[in-house]
């Protein structure tokens, strides 16, 4: 059979496109044997449409094998067929411009050049990719092109026929010459299209592996964080003396940095990836101002910095935005005047504009400002005003950053004005939607008025300092603790025993949290308890891969016992009001 020489999709490529080609090159044949009959009536026209089905019933029935299975081995007998089939088909096809050059007069001669100079054209544009095709189909029609002049020439006696000749010889050497190119052309695309591929691959495999990246170290960070601060807020409150308190605020406030941080380039890396999400709800105007300055006054006073927080009289007291979203921009506007101002005043000022519905916010510090060159550096990752600040205060990392590309994404704008020893003034301005009656005060008597004394509580933790924290941080609420180390400890606990809440980490051996919140929501007593997912794992990936298993709330580490206690006396209440 002798050895493959050219890969079959090659061959499949060809066979497909003259299979899609045969109602065309018939239909043609018909309106060929029209024009023959009527510029040289006789039966030749007829017998050359025969011969046309013929040869193209012969060309169907040879490449059928390699089109209906394109990964069919091509050997050379296959190829040497597949070209005799092709130059069998021009020869014939072709013929019929001998009978016109020779029986139609002037206009038959014409029809015929153009005929065959179709028939190259045709097969250089469709087989340019497959040589030894290309040359089997156009040398029959080459032959004709140039012959039926010559022959023209000889047989008729009218030597002035040869510049036709010469003519088609010009017009092969073009067709030629188009052909190269034509086919270098193909061959840089499909090298560019390949390197494109190459390349989006490689892409999304980077991006993958960043992903998995951020994702591995955002577990292991917060997996050590979650001991750091949880002692420390654990040691704050026991009695300490004026220079150990100040310690232990110390430790809370580097811990808080840091996790400050890991979350920007968690952020940064969402926006720069495009996965951003936004979630639209109601917000309480000045709620959301006094939270800010009651967690920024204590840290600008220490600094000798006064802290002023002003709101518009005249805009409403609610709105609907991203609550998360303004309150993560407005904390990094905050934390920005903070660190750069070490005297005078920090204002923050919230107005509303009526007219295009949008809110105002404005951080205005006393600091120590920016020269005019580099205020849009700012807004570059981790970039700074010069050196000295550096020194000084430490960069501005990804804050600034995020926080410009996240007003963008939300419709709205961020900018600075600022005087290098005088102070900055950075605005925010959002598109919102003015509420009427706002409803966001029953919510806050709610948190209060939640407790977890008496509540059962499982807890499922393969880390045994995670475990330690869990108690010490919740068994002063007078809840009963049960742990487990795994998952499949947690779901043979579940199975036995009621709880009035369950609390999951994810990544634990024999069992990981996911499968275990699955077959705990499979049915028995702890069918329906409230299950919280508490782990490391924070990306957004995790968050839906949670969601999906039907857990009650998403918390990550490390661990605000504030939110952990009441996120599980709002669960325990509902597992309640279930019951009930």
């Amino acid at each position: 059979m002798g050895g493959r020489i050219m890969p079959a999709p090659g061959y499949a490529l060809v066979a497909q496109i003259r299979f899609r080609e045969l109602k065309t090159r018939l239909g043609l044949a018909v309106i060929l044997t029209a024009i023959g009959w009527a510029v040289a009536p006789s039966p030749w026209p007829l017998v050359w449409f025969g011969a046309v089905v013929a040869t193209q019933v012969i060309d169907w029935a040879a490449f059928r094998s390699i089109r209906l299975r394109p990964d069919h081995v091509v050997t050379r007998r296959h190829e040497i067929l597949y070209c005799v089939v092709v130059a069998l088909n021009v020869v014939v096809y072709s013929a019929l411009a001998a009978y016109l050059w020779f029986m139609g007069g002037e206009v038959g001669r014409v029809f015929a050049m153009i005929q065959t100079a179709g028939g190259l054209l045709h097969v250089s544009l469709h087989m340019h990719h497959h040589r030894p095709l290309l040359f089997s189909a156009a040398t029959p029609h080459a032959a004709y092109f140039i012959g039926l002049p010559v022959m023209g020439a000889i047989i008729d006696g009218r030597p002035q026929e040869l510049v036709i000749a010469v003519g088609g010889l010009l017009y092969l050497m073009h067709l030629v010459v188009s052909v190269r190119q034509s086919a270098r052309t193909t061959q840089a695309m499909r090298d560019a299209n390949k390197a494109a591929d190459e390349a989006r691959r490689a892409a999304e495999e980077a991006s993958a592996a960043k992903s998995d990246f951020l994702a591995v170290i955002s577990h292991e960070i917060r997996t050590p964080m979650n001991a750091v601060i949880s002692a420390a807020n654990l040691l704050r409150r026991t009695r300490l003396d004026r220079d150990q308190r100040e310690h232990v605020s110390m430790l809370m406030d580097a811990g808080d940095l840091m996790m400050s941080l890991l979350n920007d380039v968690l952020d940064f890396s969402k926006i720069e990836a495009g996965q951003m999400t936004f979630e639209t709800a109601e917000m309480d105007v000045e709620d959301k101002l006094t939270a800010l300055r009651r967690l920024w006054e204590p840290k600008a006073r220490s600094q000798g910095v006064r802290l002023l927080v002003m709101m518009d009289d005249q805009g409403p007291a609610f709105i609907r935005t991203d609550p998360l979203r303004l309150q993560q921009i407005l904390f990094n506007l905050v934390s920005n005047a903070v660190k750069f101002t070490d005297k005078g005043r920090i204002e923050v000022e919230a107005q509303w504009r009526a007219e295009t519905s949008e809110m105002v916010f404005a951080v205005r510090d006393t600091g120590v400002g920016i020269p005019a060159d580099r205020l849009e550096h700012v807004f570059s990752s981790f970039q700074q005003a010069d050196a000295g600040t550096t020194r000084r205060f430490g960069g501005t990392g990804l804050g600034l950053t995020i926080s410009r590309r996240l007003a963008e994404m939300m419709g709205g704008s961020l900018t600075v004005v600022s005087e290098l020893g005088v102070g900055s003034i950075f605005t925010l301005t959002l598109p919102v939607e003015a509420v009427v009656d706002g409803s966001a005060a029953p919510r806050a008597q709610a948190v209060e008025t939640l407790s977890l004394h008496g509540r059962s509580i499982l807890a499922a933790d393969d880390h045994e300092v995670n475990r330690r924290i869990l108690a010490l941080l919740l068994e002063p609420h007078g809840c009963r603790l049960t742990f487990a180390v795994n998952g499949a400890e947690a779901v043979d606990l579940a199975g036995v025993e009621r709880f009035d809440a369950i609390l999951m980490d994810m990544q634990m051996p024999v069992m990981d949290g996911l499968e275990a919140t699955r077959r705990i929501r499979l049915g028995g007593p702890n069918g329906q308890t409230p299950i919280i997912a508490l782990t490391a794992n924070a990306m957004d990936v995790h968050k839906a891969a949670w969601d999906a298993a039907g857990v009650h709330a998403f918390l990550t580490k490390p661990i605000d016992p504030a939110l952990l206690a009441h996120t599980l006396g709002e669960a325990a209440a509902s597992r309640m009001e279930a019951a009930a």
